[in-house]
């Protein structure tokens, strides 16, 4: 049994406790509100920084599929996948080495965009010139620029026909990005295996070369690709192959 002596004495720990935790709890009542929202004079709402930090947090999450979706780095990782098939290396440049490249190079080709979208939406957005959804209105303008520069037309028709609204559009600035971003990616696709196609051929005359060599020889039993594989990397070499994939891959999107 627990004496009164030693329940006064929890009690009032209990209360010193509550007591000491008051002020910390109003500070927090005060200091983070959890929803707050704040109409604008010319009708827009505005809501708090800890409402905006989660948004910010959400949309991180589907930041990959942007990268992927809305920038050069489908052309760029693809050709890259081609030209690592064509020479007949497995593993060499490894996958973490040519994603690091196509996401540099991607840098390096989209920053007129990203300084566009810093110049007109960022950085008026930090001097409180313009709300956060005139921000992203402001950003999505330099973006949907670069994705029309690189989007077939005949492709833009499909997904305008697929959505059923063939006739209600009828100029590319009223192209939503839920038909823009597939076209774009359609016309990536097509662009980077026409690249890969063209830098399959030199390889691949290389291994038809080698394997008429080594069957006029009667060497039927030895893999043609062991033979050729050292030639056509120093083929590759001797041309600065990288070099002109890099400056390919940059001058097909006008850098």
């Amino acid at each position: 049994m627990i004496s009164k002596a030693e329940t006064r004495r929890w009690l009032g720990c209990v209360l010193v406790l509550l007591t000491g935790l008051m002020p910390w709890f109003a500070h927090a009542e005060q200091g983070l509100p959890a929803v707050t929202v704040v109409t604008n004079p010319d009708g827009s709402q505005e809501y708090t920084v800890s409402l905006q930090i989660l948004f910010i947090m959400t949309a991180l999450t589907l930041l990959p599929a942007a990268l992927i979706m809305m920038t050069a780095f489908t052309r760029i990782i693809i050709v890259l996948a081609i030209l690592r098939q064509a020479i007949g290396l497995q593993q060499s440049p490894s996958n973490q080495i040519m994603l690091g490249m196509a996401l540099f190079l991607t840098l390096f080709i989209m920053t007129p965009t990203l300084d566009r979208v810093n110049e007109v939406a960022l950085q008026p957005y930090l001097n409180d010139e313009l709300t956060s959804l005139q921000a992203v209105e402001a950003a999505s303008v330099p973006v949907r620029d670069f994705m029309l520069a690189q989007t077939r037309e005949d492709d833009i028709a499909l997904y305008v026909k697929l959505a059923g609204r063939e006739g209600q559009i009828e100029s590319l600035e009223e192209l939503p990005f839920t038909i823009l971003m597939p076209a774009f990616v359609t016309s990536e696709l097509k662009t980077a295996f026409q690249i890969g196609f063209m830098l399959f051929i030199p390889f691949l005359i290389v291994d038809m070369v080698v394997a008429s060599v080594l069957m006029a020889m009667g060497m039927m039993m030895l893999s043609p690709i062991i033979i050729s594989l050292p030639f056509k990397i120093m083929l590759f070499v001797m041309v600065d192959g990288w070099s002109m994939i890099m400056a390919t891959l940059a001058a097909s999107f006008g850098v």
